[in-house]
């Protein structure tokens, strides 16, 4: 006999494009193999459209090199779920103050309002140990990694509340690397201190944030395979998961782009570990 679907069953099913209409803002979104694109692209398959911000002398700089921004916005473009979205791509110098400002003004002017902020970028290199720090590494990261993300929130908060009450689909994602798992990064102290200080202000954000109906979560990726490292090393990496990989970029990615619908609209606050079990 066919079952007929029950009416309250509806109430179940998922859309396909839960972002649709909305926009979302995604920093350090300037290489194909890099987290932040793969977040660009499931926001984008998601019915968002993306701004995306890059700062290609910080990657040309760095053994890895950078990609070309056109290339990267036309593999997110390709992602699009919803053909009424739209990607754009940017600059921006996080080590300038007014930079935070201007990226959020630039990624409301896309759709109208800004929804979604995944502050994924962060200073790599320019770091030490203990012993070899010094008070211009210490400033370069806290410049990029700590202040620029709070102007970040600052201005997004600053657009929320400028819409009406209890407008849907606030989110707020900042980024940490493990810094407070056992261990630690002994040989990072200046970036671990920066991450640690988002992953201890998540908190106060989201009770910040929540009168603006925004959630704020941080996600700690663990380790992810965006082309930085080879042979033994990588290796050796890859056998302490038990599943015998790296984090792939896509591993976070789809974390946040669930976090960014309606479905996590009662998680907040919180600190989540995406590490497929790596053992330290």
């Amino acid at each position: 006999m066919l079952r007929l679907p029950h009416p309250a069953s509806e109430e179940l099913r998922r859309d396909p494009l839960p972002l649709r209409g909305r926009t979302a803002l995604v920093t350090g979104a300037g290489r194909r193999a890099g987290i932040g694109h793969a977040v660009a692209r499931r926001l984008a398959a998601y019915g968002a459209s993306v701004y995306l911000h890059h700062h290609v002398p910080h990657d040309a700089a760095l053994p890895w090199g950078a990609d070309r921004p056109e290339d990267v916005a036309a593999s997110v473009r390709a992602a699009l779920g919803d053909p009424d979205a739209a990607v754009h791509e940017g600059p921006g110098d996080l080590t300038c103050p007014d930079a935070p400002a201007e990226l959020a003004a630039a990624s409301e002017a896309l759709g109208g309002r800004l929804d979604i902020l995944v502050a994924n970028h962060a200073l790599s290199g320019s770091d030490g140990t203990l012993d070899t720090i010094d008070a211009g590494m210490l400033d370069a990261h806290w410049q990029v990694d700590t202040r620029s993300v709070l102007l970040l929130i600052q201005a997004y908060a600053r657009l929320r509340a400028a819409l009406p009450p209890r407008t849907p689909g606030g989110r707020v994602f900042t980024m940490t690397s493990g810094q407070d798992i056992a261990g630690g990064m002994p040989g990072e102290i200046a970036y671990a201190l920066q991450k640690g200080a988002l992953a201890s202000v998540t908190r106060s954000l989201s009770t910040t944030l929540a009168e603006h109906a925004v959630t704020v979560n941080t996600v700690n990726p663990g380790p992810v395979d965006t082309d930085y490292l080879t042979g033994e090393e990588y290796d050796a990496v890859a056998a302490r998961f038990p599943g015998g990989r790296w984090g792939m970029p896509d591993d976070p990615a789809r974390l946040v782009a669930w976090l960014a619908t309606d479905e996590a609209e009662w998680v907040t606050g919180q600190v989540i570990d995406s590490e497929g079990g790596f053992r330290r």
